[in-house]
């Protein structure tokens, strides 16, 4: 908006499945050049660096939620180049102040913020214990906490999924009847979402008996009740709408 470039409070899942796996399951091209380097490679199975190879390790990671969250706006200088920069008549108002010309302000999530993300992985999978993520490579220390399959069943019908969705991930089963639109690249997500198709969710007695064997923190963070979409992968609406 104008000068103000604002950052959406929600993690992408593509973005997550990268830093989280891109070095044992994603392979990482060593140099890349013209077209390529360029082109976006998600669900590209020509590609050497794609999402595709965690689909045959059985992985998937959902978008992360924010559960604590806060901004701070930093103010920053861009040079008058021909591939970042403002529009001539911007340039050329207010040359003779004592300011920058070109600059804006990056309203950016803080140091602190916490999220709440669900992977479903072999049980032998190993999740790191810190990542990077961001266009400044931020430092993310990750606790993961491993649900048993016995506080979950199986069910199919209309349900209300509170855990933020990417919409090209759903199976072909799965029907979007309402959603709150969640607008950021590559691919926009939606939460709050009224869906019919199968889902898992938590079993109320069991899922209540399960978070009293975390700690405390773990506890807190943790929600009522889990309701996730199943047959979910990379690339699910994507595959269907493109053959």
């Amino acid at each position: 908006m104008g000068i103000l470039y604002e950052t959406e409070k929600y993690l992408h899942n593509w973005a997550l499945s990268f830093a989280l796996f891109a070095i044992h399951y994603i392979p990482q091209p060593y140099r890349l050049q013209g077209e390529l380097a360029q082109k976006p490679t998600y669900l590209d199975a020509s590609a050497e660096q794609n999402l595709l190879h965690l689909n045959q390790a059985g992985i998937y990671v959902f978008p992360a939620q924010p559960i604590n969250w806060s901004y701070q706006i930093n103010t920053f200088k861009a040079a008058q180049v021909g591939y970042y920069g403002k529009s001539k008549q911007f340039g050329d108002k207010g040359a003779d102040k004592n300011y920058p010309i070109n600059y804006g302000r990056a309203k950016e999530l803080a140091v602190g913020s916490q999220y709440r993300t669900y992977i479903i992985a072999p049980e032998t999978l190993k999740i790191p214990r810190w990542i990077r993520l961001g266009k400044w490579a931020s430092k993310i220390r990750v606790e993961a906490v491993r649900i048993p399959d016995q506080v979950m069943q199986s069910k199919s019908g209309d349900y209300i999924c509170l855990h933020p969705l990417n919409p090209l991930d759903l199976s072909s089963d799965t029907r979007i009847l309402l959603y709150n639109r969640i607008v950021m690249p590559p691919v926009s997500l939606v939460s709050q979402a009224q869906l019919h198709g199968e889902y898992s969710v938590t079993k109320k007695d069991d899922w209540q008996t399960f978070k009293t064997t975390l700690s405390v923190e773990q506890y807190q963070q943790m929600p009522e009740e889990i309701y996730l979409s199943t047959g979910i992968f990379y690339g699910a609406g994507y595959v269907v709408a493109t053959a």
